[in-house]
């Protein structure tokens, strides 16, 4: 049973998630009428899509130093006040170089938030409940492009500046969260890291009455057996967490999960179908990611991550291969793509998508969690501004059977990597899994 305060702040973290979701899948409906408005070149028009997603890998490299500095709870409330700002600036903007700042803004946002919000979750959660509460964090990334999507169909005919109001309305969201992270305490592990003994136990009464001492008394050893505050995140005995995070980052990304999920109306053009079937696409795997990631987040906890990690990589190994045969034997019966692609999104939901930010948050030490997080997330985030740029020109130059035969054998890369290095962190608490992983 989870500490009903303890779900509270979770839930209230994971908005982050949301907004960031909300954030990335928003500009989808307002790009066209934008570009238009201030007759935008084709580069201009790029550029505008994409500071957003600079903004992201920035927010994602530097979004460990304010956790570390100023507290997990702190740097949450100033992600609040950058998306707010970023909505409400970009509604507003009376002409394209502002727009482009709040963009950029609001892509600090979700980089940032990447990092601090899976990282506050795995502190404050029980070990026997950590995958299902650092999970929110993902489902609300999905649920928030849902939402934006949705969002955007309801307004699309609110007039000539309905792209306006598709964009500020996210302000609503942003300021719930905001307001609702004055209810949430500071990280126990943060205060217990830097002095504030108290405060920290205080919080961990909250989250394990039962366990509080040991619980302090092994933060504190872990602590001591570390060198503290301010250590380097390459020192030799983290060489194991940075490899996993490193390798998990990467293999997140090169599944092609982001180039299916940007450009799926471009692959099903490319199998003959016609326009239609874009729209159908789009709502599809949307539907998919959103019920498959709730699938994974409700297991995880009860299989572990290194079980869903394996049905996801011989699910996407199968899909990827049958995907590519369709493309080399230029057979498309009907829509046989599409739902290829459509259980493709299903087995990375379950997997990947509900195992990422679980298991990063999980494998760093309290003295370099922050910096560990910002590495994996940046990672995730610079593999993914790669595959969105180039995924159009290899699959123009490659051609489909290629493209997707690439991310196949990263696949089979994948399932090795799980079957020889990927540890089970279910049921250990944070301080256990750095004895494992740690080298003292």
């Amino acid at each position: 049973m989870i500490q009903r305060k303890v779900l509270f702040w979770s839930i209230v973290t994971a908005l982050g998630g949301f907004l960031f979701g909300f954030d990335t899948a928003v500009i989808s409906g307002a790009e066209r009428s934008i570009q238009h408005l201030w007759q935008l070149s084709a580069f201009e028009h790029g550029f505008t899509i994409s500071i957003a997603l600079i903004g992201t890998v920035l927010g994602a490299m530097f979004g460990g130093i304010p956790s570390d500095q100023l507290g997990r709870r702190q740097t949450l409330r100033w992600i609040a006040v950058l998306y707010l700002v970023s909505a409400v600036g970009a509604a507003l903007a009376p002409s394209w170089v502002p727009f482009m700042v709040f963009r950029f803004l609001g892509g600090l946002g979700v980089g940032a938030s990447s990092v601090t919000a899976p990282l506050y979750i795995s502190e404050i959660s029980p070990a026997n409940s950590r995958g299902k509460l650092v999970g929110l964090f993902q489902f609300n990334i999905v649920f928030g492009i849902l939402a934006a999507y949705l969002s955007n169909y309801l307004l699309a005919n609110a007039g000539e500046d309905s792209w306006r109001l598709m964009l500020g309305v996210q302000a609503l969201p942003a300021a719930a969260f905001l307001l609702f992270l004055f209810q949430v305490p500071e990280s126990p592990r943060w205060l217990l890291l830097h002095g504030r003994l108290n405060e920290g136990r205080d919080v961990l009464s909250i989250i394990s009455p039962a366990t509080v001492q040991e619980d302090v008394a092994a933060i504190l050893n872990a602590q001591f057996l570390g060198t503290g505050r301010g250590e380097s995140l390459w020192a030799t005995q983290y060489r194991t967490p940075v490899l996993l995070a490193v390798a998990f980052a990467f293999f997140n990304q090169v599944s092609g999960i982001n180039a299916i999920i940007y450009y799926a109306p471009r692959i099903f053009e490319m199998t003959g179908l016609g326009q239609g079937a874009a729209l159908l696409s789009s709502a599809g795997i949307g539907l998919v990611n959103f019920a498959f990631t709730l699938l994974g987040v409700n297991v995880i906890d009860r299989f572990g991550r290194r079980k869903l990690m394996l049905v996801g990589s011989f699910g996407l190994i199968a899909t990827l291969a049958l995907v590519a045969r369709a493309f080399y034997t230029q057979q498309f019966s009907g829509y046989l793509v599409p739902v290829l692609l459509f259980v493709y999104i299903g087995f990375f939901a379950f997997s990947q998508g509900a195992v990422i930010w679980v298991f990063i948050s999980e494998i760093f030490p309290n003295a370099v969690r922050a910096k560990g997080q910002a590495l994996g997330s940046s990672t995730h985030w610079v593999m993914a501004t790669v595959i969105a740029f180039s995924f159009p020109y290899l699959a123009e130059r490659l051609g489909g059977g290629h493209t997707f035969s690439f991310f196949c054998a990263m696949m089979v890369l994948q399932l090795l990597f799980v079957l020889r290095y990927m540890p089970e962190t279910k049921g250990s608490s944070l301080e256990q899994m750095e004895n494992t992983l740690v080298m003292h």
